[in-house]
């Protein structure tokens, strides 16, 4: 079996918070990457043999007192190097050159001058506007390394020893502020790298199908079916790999969507053919969710339910060994950067603390994927579009959109609410590429209102939207008036029980995307 993880390149993450982005422009040019911690072992960072090494910037200054330093064996490897930002400057001091703090600080765009005499700026303008983020400047280059690039208050904005393969630029060229970065990562890949561009969702599929068929071999897998996108494509690309051995549980807990329960239930039992078992388990979340009203507590609550819910499906099935979650990349990220281990399960995202007579193996197919590849794997997978570019959506569901106590009429409230606007945005053509997450919120307050010469008192709905590249900050989608008007106007006219409606125009940070 091809792994198509060999030869790509790994990225050493300094703390830059554009350090995921790094890994997927590097995904974009058909080259697999991966995320390393700067101090991981150097079994772990080299156990796909990558073909080179990214560091990515950070907040420290590389010459204070226990800031990260570039690990020995980066070096030793003789692999070629990128660094960035950060990245770079922990290059030069590793190498003997002087980083130092600069008389003028950058920071957002600047104009790049250099003369293209190199495999990393080759076929690049040679007047380049880049995204600068640093206080810090490289004051004199290591031995054998030369000038490239030079901004306005760095004269080493690019740095090279061409020989070796080492590189560090002072801007981020991951970023879509750098219009030019896609291509100098691209020379970098393929020119300085060598790497081949074999990083493809046809060959993700038929590569993952191999190693599930070599993982189970005849033996049956349970999987926890959320609705959401990543468990849909993992059950999408299971059943693919070993069809009617795959059983996959669905648990309605009465907190989804509007239609998302029909829906789950004919794409997957109707369209797919998966083996389903479906679990209506409404009544019993909504009457232990009474009067729970602190998120924390919800979030506590409902996933223990989900646990005892799912449990209990699955001792249906005796003997059975494999249990399939959709974990994607940044899931596997996160778990490590918050525990330094990279094979913890987070247990609001998937079927984590399951009771001791049910001991699974995990089968994890998407856990090398980041959110935009996983869709491109559903859509080659032929499931619908409608499900593959669902709107992310909380693990606790609604349960932490309607705010304070939980009912039945307040949850349907909200689902109307929610599905008028995302059907104006749709009808907009701003659901999917105008917005990266757009919803409603039910408010635990009422305001006074008119309708028809009468007093209302009645409850209110915010509507939020933002645009972000990776989730970690958002800001808040400046959409028309006119759309904002249409869907308020539908809301308090076709929603009962409703007579205000807000947006949140609160970016991340300060504020979270959900609202709890």
């Amino acid at each position: 079996m091809n792994d198509l993880r060999q030869g790509g390149i790994a990225v050493l993450d300094f703390g830059s918070q554009y350090t995921q982005l790094i890994a997927r422009r590097v995904r974009e040019q058909g080259v697999y990457a991966e995320v390393f911690p700067f101090y991981a072992p150097p079994e772990a960072i080299n156990q796909h043999h990558p073909a080179g090494y990214i560091l990515s910037g950070g907040p420290n200054s590389v010459y204070e007192p226990g800031a990260p330093q570039l690990p020995t064996h980066i070096l030793a490897s003789a692999k070629p190097v990128l660094g960035i930002c950060y990245g770079m400057q922990a290059l030069t001091q590793a190498l003997g050159g002087r980083v130092a703090p600069s008389h003028a600080r950058e920071y957002g765009s600047a104009q790049l001058v250099h003369g293209g005499d190199s495999p990393l700026l080759d076929g690049l303008p040679s007047q380049m506007s880049v995204w600068m983020s640093h206080g810090d400047r490289i004051e004199q280059p290591p031995p054998g390394f030369a000038p490239l690039a030079e901004s306005g208050n760095s004269p080493y904005a690019v740095m090279g020893d061409v020989k070796r393969g080492l590189y560090g630029v002072q801007f981020h060229p991951e970023v879509a502020h750098t219009p030019q970065g896609a291509a100098l990562l691209h020379n970098f890949l393929l020119n300085v790298c060598g790497c081949t561009a074999g990083w493809s969702p046809a060959a993700f599929i038929e590569d993952a199908v191999a190693a599930i068929r070599e993982q189970v071999g005849n033996e049956r897998v349970l999987l926890g079916l959320s609705g959401g996108v990543d468990s849909a494509v993992a059950a999408a690309l299971i059943h693919r790999a070993i069809g009617d051995q795959l059983v996959a549980i669905f648990v309605n807990t009465g907190l989804l969507r509007k239609n998302e329960p029909e829906e789950v239930v004919q794409v997957f039992q109707g369209e797919q053919g998966i083996h389903l078992i479906a679990v209506d388990a409404t009544e019993s979340f909504l009457s232990e969710l009474q009067g729970v009203t602190e998120p924390e507590m919800k979030r506590k609550l409902i996933g223990r339910l989900f646990i005892e819910t799912f449990a209990d499906a699955a001792r249906r099935f005796e003997g059975v060994r494999f249990l399939a979650q959709g974990t994607i990349y940044p899931d596997v990220i996160e778990s490590a950067a918050s525990s330094g281990q990279s094979k913890n399960i987070k247990s609001h995202h998937n079927v984590g603390g399951l009771p001791d007579d049910l001991q699974f193996t995990l089968v994890e197919p998407l856990r090398d994927l980041f959110k935009d590849e996983v869709r491109q794997i559903g859509t080659a997978l032929g499931l619908p579009e409608s499900l593959v570019w669902r709107q992310p959506f909380p693990g606790p569901g609604l349960a932490v959109r309607c705010l304070g106590n939980l009912t039945w009429e307040r949850l349907e409230t909200l689902r109307e609410a929610d599905a008028i606007f995302t059907d104006e945005l749709a009808q907009a053509g701003l659901l999917r590429r105008g917005t990266a997450q757009a919803f409603a919120v039910l408010l635990p307050v009422k305001s006074v209102g008119v309708m028809g010469d009468n007093r209302t008192y009645e409850e209110v709905v915010a509507l939020r939207a933002v645009t972000t590249d990776d989730f970690m900050t958002a800001d808040w989608a400046r959409l028309p008036a006119d759309l904002l008007a249409r869907a308020s106007s539908r809301i308090v006219n076709e929603v009962r029980g409703v007579n205000r409606v807000v947006y949140d125009i609160t970016s991340k940070p300060p504020g979270t995307i959900e609202w709890e």
